[in-house]
């Protein structure tokens, strides 16, 4: 995967990401909560920052020290 292609899968990762923290403040912010809807958001922003992570990681060059 060349960096631009890379840059372009973490800017959609970011904006997915900062969809699902408007999402979960939403649903935990109106009355009765549900649980399993909340946990299911909350595993994707996971899974989300981990993908992130691993781009970025793959963005930075390996340096022999």
């Amino acid at each position: 995967m060349d960096e631009g292609l890379i840059v372009a899968r973490l800017q959609t990762l970011r904006i997915e990401h900062r969809d699902l923290d408007t999402a979960i403040a939403a649903l935990a912010g109106d009355g009765p909560v549900d649980q399993l809807q909340l946990a299911r958001l909350k595993k994707r922003k996971l899974r989300l920052r981990d993908e992130i992570a691993m781009l970025e990681d793959r963005m930075i060059p390996d340096i022999i020290a």
